[in-house]
């Protein structure tokens, strides 16, 4: 029965990190580029408008989301006696959402300074840079975190088969 309850977990956990990567990647690679093609107030304006808008409604309950269930995908397996097979996976899954929380944690306040320097283009483009770098780094924790979740649902479904 715990198996299954791990099995599902992982599941919900690599659907929700499948999502927020793809989010993250969508930001990387087209939406924060772009402030280089419009301007950095017409980025700022947008960046209020969606990501300090309702993205942090959606990004919040998201990336949350996707790091509880990764724990919890993680303590299921070990409470189901899953083999190590199955635990190391799930537990670089965990370990990958609690760095991607921590990134997060510094790259959030740096988008969010954005509103205190309106009016200030030069100093916009240096938070804006800067958390373009913060940002990077969490799409590529959150891409790796999608592989490390995807082999954690391979290994924990024959674990669950095994056993």
């Amino acid at each position: 029965m715990m198996a299954q309850v791990a099995f599902w977990l992982t599941l919900a956990a690599a659907a929700a990190t499948g999502l927020l990567a793809g989010a993250s990647l969508d930001q990387s690679i087209k939406q924060l580029p772009a402030r280089h093609r419009i301007g950095i107030e017409a980025y700022s304006a947008y960046s209020q408008a969606s990501d300090l808008g309702n993205g942090i409604f959606f990004y919040g309950v998201l990336g949350v989301g996707a790091a509880l269930l990764a724990l919890a995908a993680a303590v299921a397996a070990h409470v189901a006696a899953l083999p190590g097979a199955a635990c190391v996976p799930a537990d670089l899954g965990a370990a990958f959402a609690v760095l991607h929380s921590l990134v997060t944690a510094r790259a959030a306040p740096t988008n969010f300074s954005q509103r205190r320097v309106q009016g200030d283009p030069a100093t916009l483009a240096r938070v804006f840079d800067r958390f373009a770098r913060w940002q990077a780094v969490r799409a590529g924790l959150q891409a790796v975190n999608f592989g490390v979740l995807l082999w954690a649902l391979v290994a924990v479904a024959d674990g669950t088969r095994a056993g």
